[in-house]
């Protein structure tokens, strides 16, 4: 990576923690450099004090520069304490919105980047490698190093400048002193360098442990899981997966501390020799009469920082230029576009409901797969029909109706509403045309109400309605606060646990809520019981109302209650038409779906 894409890296970084919070960043700034220069105040002037006590000057000037000394330090760390509060408070509203940003950047991605299993896994990683301290962690950490070093080797630079104006120390002591200093820094920086590495090498590990260990624990600590764990015995292999997974990361805990301790004790020797070399030419200078005693002080333990800081700066870019390529990886989640083609047609408001839905030619294939999902679909139905969709698991069903919806554009081909491409159609408007119900629908743990509305706000009266007409209405009725009771206990331990078949309903309350001029049901009734799947069949119209319902099932007997039948296989439509007319072709994948099905309803 060139040093000026680091350099933009880190300027985009910076930038980002600004917006997050800008009271932390400016905090952490102010902390590292009033940090930074509160140990020289005491320094200074405890070093002006010795001095003169043993010239014995007088007691107003000792007090004075016993006053400064702790007067001084004593703001600075009550400052201190301000910044380090407002930091605290400031660093939440930072892990916050940097949680968020998460949610926020999955929410206005294209729902081709949603599924994919890369972007996925790209999400994981990055959210690893946060928790393990990389990206914005790092950033601010470092950056907040570097201005404290900065700042101390400026100090320390000032406080020692003196040192070279002594006439009684010999220049060769002088020069000795530099590259004493120059080596231990060399020396410093390249035995941290190595240290880093091994840590670094560490955490690239622990990423990928770390998320599967996090997966192991989400799956252990899901209720719903607990049945097949007890059922199949599975607790003794997921512990010792989990053991597993522990005793490799200590393997590698234990094979970077070692070696790491060797180094750091190594850097460690040279700091001291360094220390001890000081104390010798300055004890010299003293034995000559030409230095003071709390200049000796002073110098010391200048010196001792200003290795430290130049020790700690090299490192501190090191890391941050290391922690570059973690950030560009980060921005890299947010950085993937949105490249759903957005038009700015209004969808048209017709008197006569004359609306026509046509598949012309499509074909299509998911993203980093070869296999046609959907092959030459040619298709058309009027708006204000019943549709519906049959076909083995795997013939393209659910696959056209993401098509449909326009979670997904066609690879080859085009759809058309009213002759109108739905590409060049407003995107947000023509997707507020559909109510969909997934198989793998989801509701949340709020309250029945709000999960019917999609929203904390709704109309009680309608939503109350729905329900009813999706055959959840007894149940409603039934629960202990009504529309206001929580599902589910993940945040409220009064919170009701709901079957598959009344999740279900309350799924097909939502879309009818909704109110949208197509409702889509994907496996309406896979999880309900024959009664109440004889009642949406039997409903069916009634339920849809003069809206366009596109039916997904696998249950043959929902297709006479529809206008239209269209059956697809392996990935294609092979035929299309009304339930009688496709039953008396007894040639064709309808006749034998259907007879396969009734064999086991007839005597």
């Amino acid at each position: 990576m060139k040093l000026s894409e680091h350099f933009k890296i880190f300027r985009r970084g910076l930038r980002l923690l600004y917006e997050m919070s800008p009271v932390y960043t400016v905090s952490f700034l102010l902390e590292a450099l009033v940090s930074a220069v509160t140990p020289y105040v005491p320094i200074f002037f405890s070093a002006r004090l010795v001095d003169a006590i043993a010239a014995g000057r007088p007691a107003g000037t000792l007090a004075l520069y016993a006053a400064l000394t702790v007067g001084l330090t004593f703001l600075l760390n009550g400052l201190l304490a301000v910044i380090t509060r407002s930091m605290n408070v400031s660093g939440e509203e930072v892990g916050y919105n940097s949680d968020w940003r998460y949610a926020e950047k999955t929410m206005d991605m294209a729902y081709k980047s949603v599924e994919d299993r890369e972007t996925a896994l790209l999400r994981e990683r990055i959210q690893r490698e946060a928790q393990m301290g990389h990206n914005i962690y790092y950033l601010h950490h470092f950056t907040a190093k570097l201005v404290r070093q900065v700042t101390q080797i400026a100090a320390s630079a000032a406080l020692t400048a003196s040192f070279f104006g002594i006439g009684s120390i010999p220049g060769w002591m002088k020069l000795a002193l530099v590259g004493g200093v120059l080596l231990t820094v060399l020396a410093g920086t390249f035995l941290k360098a190595k240290e880093e590495r091994l840590y670094l090498r560490l955490f690239e590990y622990a990423v990928d442990d770390n998320i599967r260990a996090e997966k192991l624990g989400a799956f252990i600590g899901e209720y719903s899981r607990g049945k097949d764990i007890r059922l199949y015995g599975m607790a003794e292999g997921l512990a010792r997966r989990n053991l597993r997974l522990n005793r490799n990361y200590c393997r590698q805990v234990a094979r970077t501390n070692i070696p790491a301790s060797v180094l750091g004790s190594a850097g460690t020797v040279f700091d001291f020799a360094l220390r001890f070399g000081v104390y010798m030419i300055l004890l010299f200078a003293a034995l000559r009469g030409g230095v003071t005693v709390g200049s000796i002080a002073q110098y010391v333990s200048c010196v001792t920082l200003l290795i430290a800081a130049l020790t700690g700066l090299v490192a501190t870019v090191q890391m941050l230029l290391v922690n570059d390529t973690y950030l560009k990886r980060y921005f890299s989640f947010f950085d993937i576009p949105n490249d759903m083609y957005k038009g700015t047609l209004t969808v048209e408001k017709r008197d006569d409901n004359e609306y026509f839905v046509e598949f012309r030619d499509v074909s299509f294939k998911y993203p980093h797969t070869d296999a046609w999902a959907l092959r030459h679909v040619n298709f058309k139905f009027k708006v204000g029909e019943k549709l519906a969709i049959v076909g083995m698991n795997g013939s393209g069903k659910t696959t056209f109706i993401k098509l449909l919806c326009r979670l997904y554009d066609p690879t080859e081909g085009v759809i058309l509403l009213n002759g109108v491409d739905i590409r060049k159609y407003d995107y947000d408007e023509y997707m507020s045309l559909f109510s969909v119900v997934f198989q793998d629908f989801r509701l949340f743990a709020v309250s029945l109400g709000q999960n019917v509305a999609a929203n904390t706000e709704f109309d009680r009266a309608r939503v109350e309605d729905c329900l009813r007409r999706a055959g959840f209405g007894g149940r409603e009725r039934a629960m202990p606060k009504g529309l206001d009771t929580p599902l589910y206990k993940d945040f409220d331990r009064d919170g009701v646990e709901i079957s598959g078949g009344e999740a279900q309903k309350i799924a097909l309350a939502r879309a009818l809520y909704k109110d949208a001029p197509f409702i889509v049901l994907d496996e309406p009734t896979a999880a309900l019981d024959p009664v109440s799947e004889y009642e949406v069949y039997s409903g069916f119209n009634r339920i849809a109302g003069d809206r366009t319902a596109v039916y997904i099932s696998h249950r043959l007997a929902s297709c006479r209650f529809c206008d239209k039948i269209a059956v697809f296989d392996a990935g294609q439509i092979v035929q299309s038409g009304r339930h009688e007319a496709l039953l008396a072709d007894e040639t064709g994948k309808y006749h034998a779906l259907w007879t396969a099905q009734a064999q086991y309803y007839t005597a």
